[in-house]
């Protein structure tokens, strides 16, 4: 089978011919019908520092995927032949004190799709059962395929509470462009966006955010606050950029929450510590998706029909032009990016 594939300790992938996946015990094999492109499948083109130190090529690469169950594994009982799915890429040990509290989703043993196993940009993978997620027919694979940055976006969205609530959400990747759509759905009040791109200021008008600010104004702060007197009860911070850390923190009501989901160039970060203890504000840091509760929320709202996903997915491509996805990422002149599979 075809397949992309990080090959070589250095920038760049490519299509490989790898052998088709047997089945295993406890997993289930699936062809691939759609998958999307993540900004981790970027920083593995790239061979970043983290890639550098994470990756051991030769790896398939590739999380974000959706298919047909076409072969289960000895002792899987709760999966089967024909089944439409989607992934999860944390592969959790069920046995760690997070997992057995429910904290699945911090598991101190995750191995992920696609960078410490081999992931799912492939026409065929095999992956443990408990990771093929049942999605419902209705989904179209376009969407499908990305529900597991879909549930980054949901987890944080639902980290606090949401209806008639203000919400200020930095930084309109995708992950956020979905948090606005997700906020409104659970019945926010008011979503306020800030984000720098022009491009993706228009991505979230077209995902119907009202209020979306450039986070490069001097008087930022100023549109919030008029926009929110007294502050906003809740921020979901997922640009990753300093300045973000600091309007939320100055920008979210006494007894408010701060959840963060961005990932930050540098790990090390001043803020006001002082004014974060005197709001009595709650900051939390959000990884992944919540094993499996955010999966079963996630599923309730595609069923609902009240996410707005489609402008979200600014490009569809076959995965053999992998090639001009990655440019086009690397550029900020795409959204979501979508894979499809046909011959």
């Amino acid at each position: 089978m075809k397949a992309i594939a990080k090959v070589r300790r250095e920038p760049g992938v490519e299509i490989i011919q790898a052998d088709e996946p047997q089945i295993r015990p406890g997993h289930v094999k699936i062809r691939l019908e759609a998958a999307s492109v993540c900004g981790t499948d970027l920083h593995i083109y790239q061979w970043d520092p983290w890639s550098a130190s994470r990756i051991n090529p030769p790896r398939i690469i590739g999380h974000e995927f959706c298919g047909t169950i076409v072969e289960v594994g000895e002792g899987v009982e709760n999966r089967h032949v024909g089944q439409f799915v989607s992934s999860e890429s944390h592969i959790v040990c069920g046995h760690c004190r997070q997992c057995l509290s429910g904290q699945g989703h911090v598991c101190v043993n995750t191995r992920i799709l696609g960078v410490d196993v081999d992931g799912g940009f492939a026409e065929f993978v095999v992956i443990p059962a408990d990771n093929a997620r049942p999605t419902d027919p209705s989904i179209p694979a376009h969407i499908a395929a990305f529900q597991d940055a879909l549930g980054n976006a949901v987890h944080t969205v639902n980290a606090g509470p949401v209806r008639d609530r203000s919400i200020l959400i930095t930084g309109m990747g995708p992950i956020g462009l979905f948090a606005v759509t997700v906020c409104q759905a659970l019945g926010a009040a008011k979503v306020i966006t800030t984000e720098v791109s022009p491009y993706r200021m228009d991505l979230a008008r077209k995902v119907g955010a009202e209020h979306v600010l450039n986070a490069k104004d001097a008087d930022i702060e100023q549109q919030i606050e008029k926009l929110s007197p007294g502050g906003v009860d809740a921020t979901l911070e997922m640009s990753g950029h300093p300045s973000q850390l600091s309007l939320a923190i100055n920008q979210t009501r006494p007894g408010g929450r701060i959840s963060l989901l961005g990932i930050y160039p540098q790990s090390i970060q001043s803020i006001d510590i002082n004014k974060l203890i005197f709001k009595g504000i709650e900051m939390q840091g959000i990884v992944g998706r919540r094993i499996w509760e955010t999966w079963d929320q996630m599923g309730e709202l595609l069923k609902s029909g009240k996410l707005n996903l489609d402008p979200v997915i600014t490009h569809k491509m076959h995965y053999t032009e992998f090639q001009k996805a990655m440019e086009l990422m690397h550029e900020g002149k795409a959204g979501k990016v979508v894979f499809t599979f046909e011959k």
